[in-house]
C-alpha cells in the first residue's frame, strides 16, 4: 500500500467527483484515507483502491458495486475517445477507471487530468 495517494490520481477524483452532489461530497472525505492498492498493467491510469473503512463515512451510493461519476472526456478538438469511472462497493471508494474507446488517441490518466481540465 502506498503511504499516500498519487497526485494524478487525487486530481482527477477532485475533478470528476461533483461538490455539488451529496453523495461525491461523502466520497470526496475518504480520498484523504484512500491510497493506490494496484494499477492496471496496461499503463491506461485505472487505479485500485484500498481504504480503511472505519476511519470514514461510507456515501449513499447504495449496496454492492456502483458507478458513483461516470464523466465523458472530450479532447480539445471536441471528440470523445473515452471516459472516466469511479466505481464504489457499499458505499467506499473501489476504483477509478480510464476507459478508452478509441485506437486513434491514447486516453490514459494524464490524458483524462488534461481533458477534465476547465479551458482558461
Amino acid at each position: 500500500m502506498n503511504d499516500s495517494l498519487p497526485e494524478d490520481v487525487a486530481d482527477v477524483l477532485a475533478l470528476v467527483l461533483n461538490p455539488d452532489e451529496p453523495a461525491h461530497v461523502a466520497l470526496r472525505r475518504q480520498v484523504p484515507q484512500l491510497r493506490v492498492q494496484s494499477r492496471c498493467k496496461c499503463e491506461c491510469g485505472t487505479a485500485y483502491f484500498e481504504l480503511d473503512a472505519d476511519a470514514v463515512e461510507p456515501a449513499a451510493t447504495g449496496p454492492g458495486t456502483v458507478v458513483a461519476a461516470d464523466v465523458q472526456l472530450f479532447t480539445e478538438t471536441g471528440e470523445c475517445p473515452g471516459k472516466v469511472l469511479v466505481f464504489t462497493q457499499g458505499g467506499y471508494l473501489s476504483w477509478l477507471e480510464v476507459c478508452s474507446w478509441s485506437d486513434d488517441i491514447e486516453v490514459d490518466l494524464a490524458a483524462a487530468r488534461r481533458w477534465l481540465r476547465p479551458a482558461s
